[in-house]
């Protein structure tokens, strides 16, 4: 993991060179102002004001150079100076004007590499100063969450199954003083017959399991995450194209966001009894695999009629979120890498949030816009809620015709709720398919600092 401390520090006068970051409309003013050389400097790289240009401009000693980019990012963007971040030579730098602020994550974020199969290109670390030093170390927690998403994410499925994420889970509760309990294999089949049916193909060294860790003061309020944990999508026997196959370690992307967050509630210290749930399996395909027209039991009761094998995700959650309402929470947060159809609906950078509650919904949206990492709502319309109807069993996992897929999934889950719960879904897709300036193609964090940012503000 990147040494994120090491890339901010405390202004305090020390030598470091320059960064402009000018604003398109304000790029005129700037450049008459400025000495004949720095004219003659952007008038040779062909700097014109548009955002993304930039050019070194020399200073008055031969070794002395100042940066500038023009950019139309708002004050308050984590991305506003990233494409500065792992493209300047290493050394210290400081903002012409005005303090760094939200900026320090774009910066640091920019200097993470994944490296676990490849090694990067060693480089010395770009040091940015602020003069908010009491903004580093939230920074830096907040990076590192991130970072953690990204990693796991892009971390392979033969390096990341069940009893991975159970380390990973174990380990946050050793730092943090919280208890974890794990039910896992055969012991599902009684409590949790979705959790196990859906993983029971597997190997056994890739069993199924529900992975829960839980920290804070009893007094406090119970909040409860969920992250759909399914290490590798098959498809199960719906089994799945190659092509939608190829990217399936990604699957696990709920669980990487709510393990991510719960590290950032534990650091902080937040007043609330954290309640982390992980259902961790892989769909896998064999002779044991739970098959298309199965009628499967719940830990809530019900039956669910077996649709579709690729629908998986929606049937461990249903039993998690069961088992997280039975601890009497105010809130309930979960997140997933549920259907193709919410990317449909809003492309890879927005995931929708489905929420039973309008408060909740509406800090949540807050939230996301205050941290720059939107969510859309989207409706739990309950004139859908009939596409769920089974002529055998309480429910089916997938109706058929594929209309407003993430809004039936999202029913789907209401169903293992209950109505006096504040609860809130979010379909994240947790890849970015290209990148941008601090933020490379692959595992991405899309909704944890929106999240972050909901939390933070009820229970700090």
């Amino acid at each position: 993991m990147t040494d994120f401390s090491s890339l901010l520090a405390a202004d305090r006068g020390q030598p470091a060179r320059t960064i402009h970051v000018v604003h398109p409309d304000r790029f005129a003013d700037w450049l008459a102002r400025q000495p004949e050389r720095t004219r003659t400097a952007v008038a040779a790289n062909k700097v014109v004001g548009k955002p993304g240009n930039r050019a070194i401009l020399p200073g008055d000693a031969a070794d002395d150079w100042a940066m500038l980019l023009v950019c139309n990012e708002d004050a308050s963007s984590p991305w506003r100076i990233a494409s500065l971040g792992d493209g300047l030579p290493a050394g210290t730098y400081r903002l012409a004007d005005g303090e760094p602020g939200a900026a320090m994550l774009g910066w640091c974020l920019a200097q993470h590499r994944f490296t676990r199969y490849r090694k990067g290109e060693p480089q010395g670390p770009r040091v940015l100063l602020t003069g908010e030093p009491a903004r580093i170390d939230e920074t830096v927690r907040l990076a590192n969450a991130t970072a953690q998403v990204r990693d796991l994410v892009d971390t392979g499925a033969s390096d990341l199954g069940p009893a991975e994420l159970e380390a990973i889970v174990e380990a946050l509760g050793k730092t943090h003083d919280a208890r974890v309990t794990v039910t896992r294999g055969d012991a599902l089949a009684e409590g949790y017959p979705m959790i196990y049916a859906v993983g029971q193909a597997a190997a056994k060294d890739r069993a199924p399991r529900l992975i829960e860790l839980e920290w804070g003061d009893p007094a406090h309020p119970r909040v409860a995450l969920v992250g759909k944990g399914v290490c590798f999508d098959s498809g199960g026997l719906d089994i799945k194209p190659s092509a939608g196959m190829r990217l399936m370690k990604k699957d696990m992307g709920g669980a990487a966001h709510m393990i991510a967050l719960a590290g950032l509630v534990m650091a902080a210290g937040l007043k609330l009894r954290l309640h982390l749930l992980i259902p961790a399996v892989e769909n896998a395909i064999a002779g044991n695999a739970f098959r298309p027209g199965d009628v499967l039991n719940t830990r809530a009761g019900l039956t669910v009629e077996n649709t579709n094998t690729d629908a998986e995700g929606r049937l461990i959650l249903g039993d998690a979120l069961t088992k997280a309402a039975e601890g009497k929470p105010e809130l309930i947060v979960d997140f997933a890498t549920l259907t193709g159809a919410a990317r449909v609906a809003l492309g890879p950078d927005l995931p929708p949030l489905f929420a039973n509650d309008d408060a909740l919904a509406a800090d949540f949206l807050a939230a996301g816009l205050e941290a720059h990492d939107p969510l859309w709502r989207l409706p739990l319309w309950d004139g859908y809620d009939d596409m769920l109807k089974s002529d055998i069993a309480d429910m089916v996992n997938a109706p058929d015709g594929g209309f407003a897929g993430a809004v039936t999934a999202a029913l789907f889950l209401r169903r293992f709720v209950p109505k006096h719960i504040a609860w809130a879904h979010v379909d994240t897709f947790a890849w970015r398919p290209a990148a941008k300036p601090g933020r490379p193609k692959g595992g991405e964090a899309l909704g944890l600092r929106a999240a972050w940012g909901l939390l933070r503000r009820r229970y700090g």
